[in-house]
């Protein structure tokens, strides 16, 4: 068993295809429309093993309330393990992507949150030492 799609809720498609795919460096694995929203997953390196993130539309209310609570509240939707937090917080600095949280060494693992422009906060988290990501 693996895991093998999760969703993240955007407030904007095809907005969130570019940033996740320009500026984050995801691949598209499917876009196919439906209706007034797609069936949008992108995913990292080209492995097939590699775990797909559905960029679903915030359309059901649950999921707008859900994800504008976290934003509000400053919690990140997801965490994205990186080798160095520094270098990729530079890199995305420069690309125009706002930091809440600048890189914060945490105790085992540094971290810093940003926005994807599309209604979530994501953390990026480097294990130090022999921890895996």
């Amino acid at each position: 068993m693996k895991l093998q799609t999760v969703s993240i809720f955007v407030d904007d498609q095809q907005k969130a295809r570019d940033f996740y795919t320009s500026t984050l460096g995801f691949e598209v694995t499917a876009d196919v429309p439906l209706g007034e929203h797609r069936w949008l997953t992108v995913r990292l390196g080209d492995s097939a093993d590699a775990t797909e993130v559905s960029l679903e539309p915030k359309a059901h209310p649950a999921a707008a309330t859900f994800t504008d609570a976290l934003l509000e509240d400053g919690i990140p939707f997801c965490v994205l393990g990186v080798d160095d937090v520094q270098r990729e917080h530079d890199r995305l600095v420069g690309a125009g992507v706002t930091f809440s949280q600048p890189p914060t060494d945490v105790g085992p693992v540094i971290i810093a949150v940003f926005e994807d422009g599309c209604g979530n906060l994501l953390q990026l988290a480097q294990f130090k030492d022999s921890a895996p990501l």
